[in-house]
């Protein structure tokens, strides 16, 4: 009678123990990735509601020789959900000024004040000119 070994199907301990290791690495990797993506995204939607705030502030200039200080005015009712979530959206106009000027501001709220915090609030006024409240490049931001 011969004694052989039998091998059953199953991990060792060792090979569990890598598995787990690779795993947990990939998503050390992966999470900051996804956040950061989540960030930019976020923040590319802010921008582009920015940019159409402000052709629309200039519309509203050509139509009613003023700018408006209410969103409401300028077509937006309600700021857009994927905006609101992330972002408080602000007009400021100063028609008394010469020549009247605005402001147009969208400041991260909840967790994207901290995912974004290298490009912090966004500013564009009546010149086109933009502006962060970060410590970020502005290009990168905008």
């Amino acid at each position: 009678m011969s004694t052989t070994r039998s091998s059953e199907g199953g991990f060792t301990l060792i090979e569990l123990m890598v598995t787990v290791a690779v795993i947990g690495i990939l998503g050390a990797i992966a999470f900051p990735s996804y956040t950061s993506y989540l960030a930019r995204s976020n923040r590319a939607a802010a921008v582009s509601m920015l940019m159409d705030v402000a052709s629309r502030q200039e519309q509203y200039k050509i139509d009613a020789r003023a700018y408006s200080n209410q969103l409401s005015q300028l077509g937006y009712p309600t700021v857009p959900t994927e905006v609101s979530a992330n972002y408080q959206v602000a007009v400021a106009a100063d028609n008394t000024a010469a020549p009247p000027t605005y402001s147009i501001r969208a400041t991260p709220i909840g967790s994207q004040l901290v995912r974004d915090a290298q490009c912090g609030t966004l500013t564009i006024d009546q010149t086109g000119a933009r502006s962060i409240s970060g410590t970020g490049p502005a290009g990168k931001c905008w």
